[in-house]
């Protein structure tokens, strides 16, 4: 198998600088302020994801950084170089789109090799690191076939194959799996955080979907109303949140008014027991959910407000589950599992 080195100087890493750098970015549609004068370091080699719910900033952010998006205030750099004013050819960068954007009369080889030819590489040098790319993204002799006769992921990966050929020092991925089903998604999501560790190259992710953030990032910055709420790594976002947003928007948390501070706790990190424990704050199950593996209850508490637990049905049936409705129950936990959070950033 040929080996995949950088195709260009500018595709190696610069040690101690961050591979992307905003600055006070903001970006302006009419009225509406689509990103608000954010800051953001993202380091060489990290997979980074932007999450956040649709208009949220996140895409806007992303296409500030491929130069598609020119900025109305602040500066980006690639690599410690100001690019704010380059153009989207001339940057160290490859954009991956989650509608593939293949050419539909060239072959799958003839898509891959495309950024090659445009960089004059000769047709016998085109051909070998296109064959290498597709053995690393899965596809072993499927280069003479259209993009037609592929199967939704694999089209994403022979768009995957094309954006990485020529050995970019910054993959930006825009919901890529948007358009795939959940269980391609699934298992594109674990493929997809290899190749990039295998690579080592920088790659920023967009998405909206939370637990595919959780499961592929090494950090992740959670955007929300064009700002940027929190930035860390996928525990520390989701065991610590920072603010309400954070909490309610990552996974599902609980938040509870204490002695005038607003507290969160996850539903996994709540003990349910019967009224009889005699500790814990007592309260009185008015929901249940089966979901197969495990079991959510909604409690409200005498003391005012709601949680949600959730327990695994590590031993216990959907009938049993379900028989737990109006119960009066004690819920407690663990101080270190409570943070307080604040309304907004």
């Amino acid at each position: 198998m040929t080996t995949l080195a950088p195709s260009t100087p500018e595709a190696e890493q610069v040690a101690g600088v961050p591979a992307v750098r905003l600055s006070g970015i903001r970006r302006v549609y009419g009225d509406v302020v689509a990103v608000a004068g954010i800051d953001l370091d993202i380091g060489a080699g990290e997979f980074f994801t932007l999450l956040g719910p649709s208009g949220s900033g996140k895409t806007t952010t992303l296409r500030v950084i491929a130069g598609f998006e020119r900025p109305d205030a602040g500066r980006v750099e690639l690599q410690g170089v100001d690019v704010t004013r380059v153009a989207p050819a001339q940057r160290a960068v490859n954009t991956v789109f989650q509608d593939y954007a293949l050419f539909p009369h060239m072959t799958v080889a003839q898509n891959v090799e495309y950024g090659l030819r445009v960089k004059g590489l000769s047709r016998r040098d085109r051909r070998a690191r296109a064959e290498a790319m597709l053995e690393k993204v899965r596809l072993p002799g499927l280069g003479d076939r259209k993009p037609v006769q592929l199967s939704g992921g694999q089209r994403q990966r022979v768009a995957l194959a094309r954006a990485i050929v020529n050995g970019p020092p910054v993959l930006l991925l825009d919901e890529p799996l948007g358009a795939l089903d959940l269980k391609l998604r699934q298992e594109m999501q674990i493929f997809l955080k290899a190749l990039q560790r295998d690579l080592g190259i920088t790659f920023v992710y967009v998405t909206h979907d939370q637990e595919e953030a959780l499961t592929m990032s090494d950090r992740l910055a959670v955007f929300n109303e064009g700002r940027i709420e929190q930035v860390g790594s996928s525990a520390e976002v989701y065991e610590r949140p920072l603010t309400e947003f954070v909490a309610g928007f990552v996974g599902v948390s609980n938040v509870l008014e204490r002695d005038g501070r607003s507290i969160t706790i996850r539903p996994e990190k709540i003990l349910m027991s019967d009224e009889s424990a005699g500790a814990g704050e007592p309260g009185t199950v008015q929901e249940v959910v089966y979901l197969g593996m495990v079991t959510r209850y909604m409690v409200d508490l005498d003391a005012g407000g709601r949680l949600v637990v959730v327990r695994q049905n590590l031993e216990t049936s959907s009938q049993e589950a379900l028989s737990e409705h109006g119960k009066r129950v004690r819920l407690s936990w663990r101080p270190e599992h409570t943070y307080e959070i604040k309304e907004g950033m």
